[in-house]
Order: C-alpha cells, then structure tokens, then sequence
C-alpha cells in the first residue's frame, strides 16, 4: 500500500477511535461492542508498528503507556490553580451566600445563581492543550508550581489526547489556540480494589485510599504500569483559552467541555437559591454510597463569569466558590471478635475484628481499639454492634456500642497476663497505659521489628511487605533483622507465591537487601527500633557519634552531653545496647557489611534544614506523619506538634484543621507534599 494510503488510513482509525471514546466515555452510548473497539485499536497498533514514523504523541494507542521517564520537572501553571474555603455546616454556607449577594448588589448585578459539582476526592491536574492535542498535564503543587506528569496522565482511561471537534456547537478545529482544562484524577473502587489485591499478591503493601493510590500512580516513572491502574478523570473549569470565545455560564462551559471530549460529572446542577442548594448537600451526602468513585463534599460555584470578575480572589482562594465538606462517614457493624496485636516494641493493642461494611468506598474489617483502658472505657464486646468512623477518611475507628441492642450474648476481653504470640508473662508500663510483652524473640515481635527494619524511613528496602516477612520467619529463614542479609535466591523461592515464575519478585528483594547496606549510621540506629530513639534523634547521634561502636561505649553522661538527650533516652539507649541479642544483631549487621557509620556526604544533606522547624498537619496523599518527619529530620530540620512564631514551614495535608490558619495569621510559610518535596530537592 502506497505511504499516503498508509497515512490515510491510520488518520481514519485515530478518527473513528476517538469518536467512539466519545461516544463510550462522554455521551454513554457505545456504538460497537468492546470486542469491534478492540479489533479497531489493534489494527491501529499494527500499522504504526510497521510506519513508527506516522506515530504521534496523540494517537489513542499512546494511552497504553510508553518509556519510562528519568524523573519528574516542576513546571509553572499558565494561571494560578486556587485552593477553596471549606466549609461543614449549614450556617456557615448561608454566609457565604449572603456574602455573594451583598457584593453584587453592590455593584448593581442580578442575584446569583449556583453550580453545584461532586467533590472528588482525588488528585488536581491542570492540562494544557496545544492546537487541540494534550501537550503537557501538570499536577496542582502548591496552586503556582507543580510536577509534569504527562507521560502518565496520558493513559488515563478517558482523558482525551485530542480534542474532539465532531459535535455541533464546537469550534472546527483547535489551531492556533492553548486551551488550559482543570481536573480532577481519580481511580473508581473497583479499580483501586483490583490494583490492592495484585499489591497484595506481590507482597507489596496496600494503597490506604483511591486518592493515595491516584497520587501514587501519577507520580511512577513507569506509564506501562500506570495504564494498567486504570485512572479516570472529571474536568470542571477552563483557564485560559487562547481567544476560543467562552459562555458567561460555568453549566454551560462544562457543556462545552463535555461536547470537545471531556468527561464532565453527570450529577452537576443549577440552583437560583441557598435552600435548594443546601437540600441537595444533604441528599448528596445521603446518596454518595451508591457511587464507584469517592466523593467528601460539594463544590458550589457562582455560576455567571461577570459575577465572578466582579467577587474577585484573596490572596489564596476564589470568593466565588466554596466546598461544603461531608462529615465523617459512620456505619452500624458487628464486632466478631477482639484480637490482641503485638507490635514491635512488644505493645499489645487490642483489634476489633469487625462484620466487613464500606466506609468512603473501602471495606472495613478492622479497627484497632487502641489500649486495653480504652477498651474497658468504652466498653466494647464481643459480638457488640458498634458504630465505626473513618477519621480522616482513612483510619477506621470505633466509636461506641449500641448498648441497647445487647441480647446478653456478648462478651468483654480482658487485659491479658501472657502474650498471645510466644505464651511469655507481659508487664504493665509503670504509670502508664501499654501492656508489653518482654520476650525479644517473640515471633510477632520479630515480624513488626523486620517490617519497620526494612520500611521507607529506615533501611527503605523494596518489596520487603508484610506478607513476605511473615512468610520469612514462619519458615524459618530470618529471626532478626541482620538474617535479612544472609538470604539467598533459593531462600526466597520456597515461599508462597514466589517460585521460578516470579524471580523477578525475588531479585528485586535481594537487590533491595544490597542497595540498603549504604545507608549509614542513622538509617540503621532508626531501623533498630531502640526505645524513644525516633529518626531525628537517630540523626543526632550518628552526627555527635560517628560509628556505632562509639555508641554503643558511651556512658550515660556522654549520651546525656549531646543536645536533646536526657536522662530518660539516655537510659534507654544504654539498656538497647547492654543486651546480648542487640549486641549479636549489630555483630551480625558488620559481618553482612552494612555500613554502621555515618553516611559520607550527609553533613552536607543536614544543611538544607539545619535549624529549621516545621508543624505537619492534616491528611497526607503519599507519606505517613512517621515518614514525612523520618524525611525532614534526616536533613535537619525538626518537627514539632504546634505552630509558633518560631515556625518556618506548616506542610498542609487534606482537612488542616486550625493550624492551617494559624500558620497564616504567624505568616509561616505553607506547603503542600509537592511544596514539601521541592524543597527537599
């Protein structure tokens, strides 16, 4: 065939491609089955196999992902992405409404009306298309700067990579212009469901939410695995738009999108008054179980751009928006049984094994009842129905029984006197609340102390999940952490799941185990789990103690020199270390040859945050508080609990809470993870 018949061609099958992606995506009315697009797809990919010098960034076979990407680059947005006030009760929207009025009627301008859109709960995205092609998606960062994650905003299932043209009431084609689209990415439940289970196969551990898993998959360097997580995305405002003449409606400008290709919530509507609005927040909130994506809240939007221009922004927020937040989900469920759980440190917290019910479209089993004073507090039992509370929308926790609808039948768990794992007598702290199993190789204990030997914040090494490490010292093959470099390729395919097949799994272990062993001195002292020895301290002595032989020789009063050390720490470490197991592990950590002295160069790594302070507050997307501060102390800085005028830098998660605004009226510097993670940069 002729190269302009070739080109022909493959400009017909993008055509037809994209129009029933429309058709599928936007419009809901598939005209062939999934079998005839597939067919159309592969024939398309066949071509450009043959003629790669027809492929271009805009083919709808690009979706399937391509080369990895060396890393990330920070890229200014064209116009400033806004955050939005918040707001959870009713009170609070009628002011705004009446704040709306007030300004307009000052102005001489009609009564609003208000756009209402669900709140996706998911990751912001600004997308800037060229001539009509998608030319680069950048995440939101901190509103001005954000990383460019176009590589893999492209297999994104229902994002277009070129704009539609097809529909009536749009422009003939794009050339010439540069259309900016914000949006909102997000991964469906039973998406998010399926990318856990295969984590959890692979020994990895689970996504904690939809919008963890969403940033997650945004930001890996590889697009063939983010295709495989199957994204989608709600767009909801245009920014600028390079002379394309736009209607003074926002319902009508999300029509437009709409008709260009772009996926636009089905559930926005149009409301001339507050009551309205506030009848559909409540039937929203009612109805948002029934949804395969996560929703918290509402947008309502002036709907008139005149009206907008006229009501203007803060410094930080647009006066013509405001999100109504939906209150922690609770739910009504059983308690099958209460289990006690030992940690690392041998704390034994009692579990609360519950009647599987969805909150904020997870299934909870689960939900640690924290002590065994707490327990006794609330009186929790067994076979209990028990009201359960995503806080944060993230960790689940029991509220309170339902006492009235005790039958007799339930039962209390007491505080017990041995442990449940190695059968040892278990002591109370003095003073406190914790009940602690004393027997160092207790096998939950060593499982707990291997997870947190081999997590991000310690020795950060790869695919060492929870499932693999049980499998380990179920079978025998590890008892301490130092074991973990003594394993072999055959050690690894006797475990489940882990055979010929997956060597790949293995090696990447094994390879993970040798790249940890350059680590140094504080990655080590924190991944030994010594008592009240968290990341920052574990910084402070390797600094102040260059190898871990000099430690472990130090007195009291030589530990108690060095800023920060008090009695109490002091005391604790000397106790790690005068222990014949702890001294057998680090003799066994020398024979494997992982590095037990300070890590060249990171002197100069301190600087970046040496006498800075910071405050985390709110729900973070990619890091637990633990790892986050784990970051920030081993570069110096310090985390502490509340904002002051000696703050430097407030990283503000998902719901900040009070210390958001703090931070403002004491005009500390804000970051979101994206801020966060430039700076560290």
């Amino acid at each position: 065939m002729p190269a302009e018949d070739i080109s022909e061609k493959i400009a017909r099958l993008r055509e037809e491609i994209n129009r029933h992606n429309y058709m599928y995506y936007v419009k809901g009315e598939p005209e062939i089955s999934d079998a005839g697009f597939d067919a159309l797809l592969n024939e398309l990919q066949r071509l450009e196999s043959l003629h790669p010098d027809l492929i271009t960034p805009e083919s709808p076979t690009r979706k399937v992902g391509g080369r990895p990407v060396e890393g990330f680059t920070s890229e200014d947005h064209p116009t400033p992405m806004y955050s939005m006030d918040n707001t959870y009760n009713e009170g609070e929207l009628r002011d705004f409404d009446r704040r709306v009025r007030k300004r307009l009627a000052e102005v001489g301008r009609e009564d609003p009306s208000y756009v209402l859109e669900p709140k996706v709960d998911g990751v912001a995205i600004n997308l800037i298309y060229r001539n009509g092609n998608l030319h680069q998606a950048i995440t939101r960062g901190d509103g001005r700067t954000g990383d460019d994650v176009t590589h893999n905003a492209r297999t994104i299932v229902d994002l277009p990579l070129s704009l539609y043209t097809g529909e009536p009431d749009t422009p003939d084609d794009f050339n010439g212009t540069v259309l900016e689209i914000r949006g909102e990415v997000y991964m469906p439940f039973d998406a998010f469901r399926s990318a856990n289970k295969e984590r959890e196969e692979n020994g990895d551990m689970p996504f904690r939410n939809p919008r963890n898993a969403t940033a997650g998959t945004l930001k890996l360097l590889d697009p063939s695995v983010a295709a495989t997580r199957k994204l989608h995305i709600f767009t909801y405002e245009i920014g600028i738009h390079g002379g394309l003449q736009l209607p003074d409606s926002h319902r009508e400008t999300l029509a437009l999108l709409s008709r260009v290709g772009c996926p636009v919530n089905a559930g926005i509507g149009k409301y001339a008054q507050i009551d309205d609005v506030l009848e559909q927040c409540t039937l929203w909130e009612s109805q948002k179980a029934e949804l395969n994506y996560a929703v918290d809240g509402l947008v309502v939007k002036v709907d008139s751009r005149r009206h907008r221009e006229v009501l203007g922004h803060t410094t930080k927020v647009p006066r013509y928006m405001i999100a109504y937040k939906f209150g922690a989900e609770q739910a009504l469920t059983t308690v099958r049984d209460i289990r006690i759980q030992v940690g690392k440190s041998g704390q034994l917290t009692p579990v609360a094994d519950l009647e599987p019910v969805t909150l904020s479209g997870t299934v909870v089993t689960r939900a640690s009842l924290h002590n065994f004073d707490e327990l006794r507090r609330k009186d929790i039992r067994i076979g209990d129905s028990v009201y359960v509370e995503k806080a944060g929308e993230i960790i689940p926790q029991v509220l309170k029984a339902e006492v009235e609808l005790r039958n007799g039948d339930e039962r209390r768990v007491s505080a017990p006197d041995s442990c449940p794992s190695c059968g040892e007598h278990v002591e109370k702290e003095p003073g406190g609340v914790y009940i602690r199993c004393i027997n160092p190789r207790c096998p939950a204990q060593v499982k707990e102390k291997i997870e947190h030997f081999a997590s991000r914040a310690a020795m950060d090494i790869d695919g060492l999940g929870s499932v693999i490490v049980r499998q380990l010292v179920e079978e025998g093959l590890v008892s301490d952490c130092a074991d973990l470099y003594g394993l072999t390729m055959r050690d690894l395919e006797q475990l489940e799941r882990m055979g010929s097949k997956e060597r790949k799994l293995a090696r990447n272990i094994l390879d993970g185990i040798e790249r940890s062993k350059d680590r140094g001195l504080s990655r080590v002292l924190y991944g030994l789990g010594i008592p009240n020895v968290g990341s920052h301290l574990a910084d402070v002595l390797s600094e102040r103690f260059s190898s871990i032989n000099a430690i472990m020789e130090a007195d009291a009063e030589q530990l108690q020199d060095v800023d920060e050390i008090g009695p109490v720490v002091a005391e604790s470490i000397r106790e790690f270390f005068s222990k014949e197991a702890a001294r057998r592990v680090i003799g066994k950590l020398k024979n494997a040859g992982v590095r037990l002295e300070s890590a060249t160069g990171k002197e100069a790594g301190h600087e970046r945050f040496r006498g800075k302070r910071f405050v985390v507050t709110g729900t973070l997307a990619n890091y637990t508080r633990d790892e986050i501060a784990g970051l920030i102390e081993e570069l110096g800085g310090r985390v502490t609990s509340s904002v002051s005028a000696s703050t430097d830098y407030l990283i503000a998660g998902e719901k900040p809470g009070s210390k958001l605004q703090k931070a403002r009226d004491a005009g500390v510097r804000i970051l979101d993870e994206n801020g966060f993670e430039r700076l560290m940069e």
